[in-house]
């Protein structure tokens, strides 16, 4: 495939600082040179027009910590249903927060001006211009706060500008989905009383909140609560893999209302309609997830939310240095310009604009 156009990609989420704070065994490396394993390091984020995204603190349970032995994952292929993690303890939650926060600001201090941790959408314009990846503070599961929301606050003033309330464990705000397929989102009950402060709080601090791990229960009690646009991250369509993980065509409807939007994942098992975890996974499969959330939402409402470093992705993207094989791919298939940049970047400057202001 004939790549014919360098178009920067704002992405809606990595695993990246975990992979470098907390590697697998094997899988050690540094941000700065380039790397066989993984998804993410700055000389392939250079090949592939990376202009940076939502850099997940997300918090593993113990046991990484203290047993190498890989977690369990579903079956290759068939129906499944992964049993969710316990919930973690808040000083553990809140130590491995602050290594990953200070892993990233270190990455800036350490680029030389090549990263910038950003606060407001101007600033990722700026540094989309400049060719500097711009990195947003981005919590996946809210474990590291405690439910008078104090420790919001310092961290709004370290950075954090998004959060998803729940990863997919229960915790002191929320419940998020479980790993299944073929099933629905719909999997249990939504917001506790702390989740729903939670809400409020983030509405009043501008922070972005991201629902793409929140149960169906809990995504509209964010719907009712939020006064902000609705915004899934990395999610996918229910319709073309029945995931929990993915979105109905009525989460994607109110989603359309609030004039929200939702980021590609590119997680295979969320892409393929027999949902297997399977990397041999064409590009065509990616591009028709595409075109089903356009043609829900909008050309103005969709965007690319990776989830590198987090999941097993198609294989013709390989990793970051891979996305302008996929921005090929909707050439081809005949997005024009104008919509290659509205999916590649321009999508999420709209979206954070009227979040956060500015």
């Amino acid at each position: 495939m004939t790549v014919t156009s360098r178009i920067p990609v704002f992405d809606g989420h990595n695993d990246t600082l975990l992979a470098i704070y907390r590697p697998k065994p094997g899988e050690e490396r540094r941000f700065f040179e380039r790397s066989t394993t993984g998804h993410i390091d700055l000389p392939r984020a250079m090949d592939g027009d990376f202009g940076g995204g939502f850099f997940a603190v997300y918090i593993p349970g113990p046991r990484r910590k203290i047993d190498p032995t890989p977690e369990p994952a579903p079956p290759e292929s068939g129906p499944y249903v992964a049993p969710l993690p316990a919930p973690l303890e808040l000083g553990y939650a809140q130590q491995v927060a602050f290594g990953m926060i200070a892993t990233l600001l270190r990455i800036e201090a350490a680029s030389e001006g090549r990263l910038k941790v950003v606060h407001s959408a101007e600033e990722i314009a700026q540094c989309l211009k400049e060719g500097t990846i711009a990195a947003i503070l981005h919590f996946e599961g809210a474990e590291m706060l405690d439910t008078d929301l104090d420790a919001l606050e310092v961290f709004y003033r370290a950075g954090l500008r998004s959060i998803g309330p729940v990863w997919s464990r229960p915790n002191a705000f929320g419940h998020g989905v479980p790993f299944a397929y073929p099933q629905s989102p719909d999997t249990g009950p939504g917001l506790t009383e702390a989740g729903k402060n939670l809400v409020k709080a983030c509405n009043r601090l501008r922070i972005m909140l991201d629902l793409s791990h929140l149960n169906e229960a809990g995504f509209w009690d964010v719907a009712r609560l939020s006064d902000a646009p609705l915004v899934a991250t990395h999610s996918n369509a229910h319709a073309l893999c029945a995931s929990t993980r993915n979105l109905t065509d009525k989460q994607l409807d109110a989603i359309r209302e609030s004039d929200g939007m939702v980021g590609l994942n590119f997680a295979v098992s969320f892409l393929r309609e027999d949902g297997a975890w399977n990397d041999n996974t064409p590009l065509a499969t990616m591009v028709k997830h595409i075109d089903y959330l356009v043609e829900k939402l909008g050309i103005d409402r969709v965007g690319l939310g990776s989830d590198f470093d987090g999941a097993r992705i198609p294989r013709e993207i390989g990793d970051v240095a891979g996305l302008p094989r996929l921005l090929a791919a909707l050439r081809e298939h005949g997005y024009d310009e104008v919509a290659l940049r509205k999916i590649a970047y321009e999508n999420w400057l709209r979206v954070l604009r009227v979040t956060w202001g500015g």
